[in-house]
Order: C-alpha cells, then sequence, then structure tokens
C-alpha cells in the first residue's frame, strides 16, 4: 500500500474496503433471509445493486476507530483484545445502524430491519440485541480475518490499479444512488 509504512490506509484504499464490506454484507443478509429464516430471496439493501452500504460504514467505522488497537499486535497480545473489539464493534454498529434507520425513514419513509420487533429486546424497532451481538462478532471476524486479506490484496494490486479500481466502484455507487432516490 501507498502509506503502508505510516500505518494508514489510502483513500482508494477504503473505497475498495468499503465495496469489499458492503458486498460480504448484502450476502450475509441474503443468507439469512433464504437460508436461515427460508423467507426466500428480495435484495436486502435500500440500492439496486448487490451491496448493503450500512455494513460498508460499518467496517469503515471498525477500521478508523477499532482496528488501530490490534494492527500492529501479534499473537497473544492481539488476540487479548478480543472481548475489547467485540464490544466496540457492536457499540459502534448499533449506533450507525440507529442513525440510518432515521435517515431511512426520512429519506424512503421506512427502513429494512423493522422486523426487529420481532426480537425480545429491541428499541423501537431499529435495534436490536441478538443482532448487535451478530455485528460484535463479525467485527471481530471482520479485522481479525478478512481485513488482513483485503489489505494483501489492495497490496498486490499497487496503488495505480486500487484508484481505478476504486473510481469503478465510486462510479457504479453514484449511479445506483441516483437511480435509487432520483428516478426510481
Amino acid at each position: 500500500m501507498e502509506n503502508k509504512k505510516k500505518n494508514k490506509f489510502t483513500f482508494w484504499d477504503l473505497v475498495i474496503f468499503f465495496t469489499f464490506y458492503s458486498v460480504i454484507g448484502w450476502c450475509y443478509e441474503v443468507f439469512l433471509e433464504v437460508v436461515v429464516y427460508r423467507w426466500g430471496f428480495t435484495n436486502r439493501g435500500v440500492l439496486f445493486g448487490p451491496y448493503t452500504p450500512v455494513y460498508g460504514f460499518g467496517a469503515l467505522a471498525f477500521l478508523l476507530l477499532v482496528y488501530p488497537v490490534i494492527r500492529n499486535k501479534k499473537g497473544g497480545k492481539k488476540l487479548a483484545f478480543i472481548p475489547v473489539v467485540f464490544l466496540l464493534c457492536m457499540l459502534i454498529a448499533t449506533a450507525i445502524e440507529l442513525g440510518t434507520s432515521y435517515i431511512l425513514e426520512a429519506v424512503t419513509g421506512s427502513w429494512p430491519w423493522q422486523t426487529y420487533a420481532d426480537y425480545a429486546i429491541n428499541f423501537q424497532a431499529r435495534i436490536a440485541l441478538s443482532p448487535s451481538i451478530r455485528f460484535g462478532l463479525g467485527g471481530v471476524l471482520f479485522l481479525y480475518v478478512l481485513q488482513p486479506i483485503f489489505e494483501k490484496i489492495c497490496e498486490k494490486l499497487g496503488p495505480k490499479k486500487t484508484r481505478t479500481l476504486a473510481v469503478v466502484f465510486l462510479a457504479v455507487f453514484a449511479a445506483d444512488c441516483v437511480y435509487t432516490f432520483a428516478i426510481k
């Protein structure tokens, strides 16, 4: 990575990570809907494409706020932070989800996870304990397993290819936002 020595991500790296995690979040949501709950397939995102931006924003928050705590640690020292990473990711994701529910309600009239009313412990069907725990676990998986892989992918691509791919992702995402919120 361009700024590996500085131990920071470039803007283009963050766009790539945002996209990867948004797609993974969409796949996770579809998996839950089709395999776990057996409701059948629907697009679980608010946009047309196979990505759920709230997961991308959550992952970026994890990367910027939590990942620095463990990024340069090795072995047992890194593993010792799992409970802290879990709690931080759980709290951050829950706050993002709550805020996003209000934004989506203002913009579209609803939010996709209103089914949270079915959970025993929930707040206005906007956030619930069970998904919050899954977000904490997902944050641990993201930061300990997936993020090092994604960093290696960006490293292998190099700065120029990373930037080009990120620009393509931004263009697709922008076109999808225009289609979803202005045309559709």
